[in-house]
């Protein structure tokens, strides 16, 4: 218990702490400039460019209950959010969680404002916070003291005018907090994760057997979470718990929304008074009901137009171009370098090849995700003591660190936004005895990094914000 309760701490408080003054090296910061990352895949052809401009707009649909405020339906009875943009914003629309970290990010955690929007009732929970990042909380236990991990909506439609009558009361965060029983989780960038989606297993296989025997040597193991129906590798997730971009946008539709669709049909806390539609709430259409085009109120249409939200939302994610790097300087190369050097490349792999596409020029394209996304055991620092899949308590996909360079919290939780706290994080000490009190495998390669001199630190501090 003293354990989480220092989590629990440092959670809450170290993205208001600076970094140690007697550091010679710092993180510098977000990377100024244009967004190097939105935007569609650069080869798609006509009507693939049109999809995805269609599915982008889709993906900054605001939801209200039952659309009489915003255009969109199904919010709630629980929500962490309003819309997919509002949590995957920074540097742009489709990536990780904006909040005032950064003159080049001026724009604050719209969580805050939604706690009240349209008459809302709700009470903002002590780990949400203007300068802080989008999160999500998770209860480890529920009330009998058996494995929760399920996802908490820090909000509910009560209160609402498009509400009446519901009187949903918020989870008691501060009762769960005082327990040590909530775990967060940020939002993760989607920019190229069609490239992903498409990289074969056997190639992410062969990719992590690649590097078997120096892992070994610095004690690194890793495995991949896989669908218990078909044994196929999941990938995305920070426990890569889903296995497809559909199946994410269906499970976060429903989970961060409250909006039920025809991959996650039933409603959730669907309690007498709360729920005002039917179910799914987002389904396929059988007429075409956009105004605007030449198909209005006819059964044919778009692939966009006659879709469902979130085939439209996995779409915009599966046709988005892959962030861009810096260009080099004397310096990041030398970051680079000292990146695979000291071993952080055996998890963070540089580059993988995706198959064969039906979308062009996305077919054998080998690309820099700077991930493995298998799962490593990190340690009872970062352990978050839930189970997905077969990602254990202290099991986290490799994080993907294409698109870095622009990012503002780190790790699963956001607990900071220094990228340098955020590597020494990866360390865990303790002695393994069936995975409780656990190290990292991670360890050998901080050891290495803590090996550095400073000049090396800053250099690869900058090659990683060069990303």
């Amino acid at each position: 218990m003293e354990k989480h309760k220092l989590r629990n701490a440092v959670l809450l408080f170290a993205l208001a702490m600076p970094p140690a003054a007697s550091l010679a090296q710092q993180d510098p910061g977000p990377r100024p400039g244009p967004s190097a990352a939105g935007g569609a895949y650069p080869t798609l052809n006509s009507n693939e460019l049109e999809f995805f401009g269609q599915a982008f707009l889709r993906f900054q649909e605001i939801d209200s209950v039952s659309g009489t405020i915003e255009k969109g339906s199904g919010l709630g009875p629980t929500f962490n959010g309003n819309s997919c943009a509002m949590c995957h914003a920074q540097p742009v629309i489709g990536g990780s969680s904006p909040g005032l970290a950064s003159p080049q990010n001026p724009v604050p955690n719209p969580q805050v404002a939604l706690a009240t929007l349209d008459g809302a009732t709700n009470t903002l929970p002590a780990f949400i916070s203007a300068d802080g990042p989008v999160r999500e909380a998770r209860f480890i236990h529920n009330a009998i003291g058996t494995p929760d991990g399920g996802v908490h909506g820090l909000y509910t439609i009560a209160g609402r005018s498009d509400a009446p009558g519901c009187t949903l009361a918020q989870p008691n965060f501060a009762r769960e907090l005082a327990a040590n029983n909530v775990i967060f989780r940020i939002p993760t960038p989607l920019f190229g994760l069609g490239l992903v989606e498409n990289t074969p297993d056997a190639t992410l296989q062969a990719n992590l057997a690649s590097s078997q025997a120096a892992r070994s040597r610095l004690g690194i193991g890793g495995s991949f979470n896989t669908s218990g129906n078909d044994g196929t590798i999941t990938r995305f997730g920070w426990k890569a718990q889903n296995k497809s971009l559909l199946v994410f946008a269906g499970e976060a539709y429903n989970v961060e929304q409250g909006v039920s669709n025809e991959l996650f049909p039933n409603e959730r806390s669907a309690v007498p008074g709360c729920a005002f539609n039917g179910t799914p709430e987002d389904a396929s259409n059988m007429l075409n009901g956009n105004s605007a085009s030449s198909n209005y109120n006819t059964t044919i249409g778009t692939v966009s137009e006659m879709s469902s939200d979130v085939i439209n939302f996995a779409a915009f994610a599966r046709l988005s171009a892959p962030p861009t790097p810096a260009s080099p300087t004397p310096s990041t190369t030398n970051g680079a370098g000292l990146f695979k050097s000291v071993g952080c490349v055996l998890c963070h792999s540089p580059s993988l090849t995706s198959a064969a596409s039906p979308y062009t020029g996305m077919g054998a394209v080998t690309y820099q995700p700077y991930s493995d996304f298998a799962i490593h055991h990190m340690g009872s620092g970062l352990a978050d003591g839930i189970t997905q899949g077969a990602a254990g308590p202290d099991q986290f996909r490799t994080a993907p660190l294409w698109g870095v360079g622009q990012r503002l919290f780190f790790l699963h939780d956001g607990r900071t936004a220094d990228l340098l706290q955020a590597i020494n994080e990866h360390a865990s000490s303790g002695n393994c005895r069936n995975r409780q009190n656990c190290g990292s495998e991670a360890d050998g390669v901080i050891r290495n990094f803590k090996s550095l001199s400073p000049s090396q630190v800053q250099d690869l501090l900058n090659f990683l914000r060069s990303l």
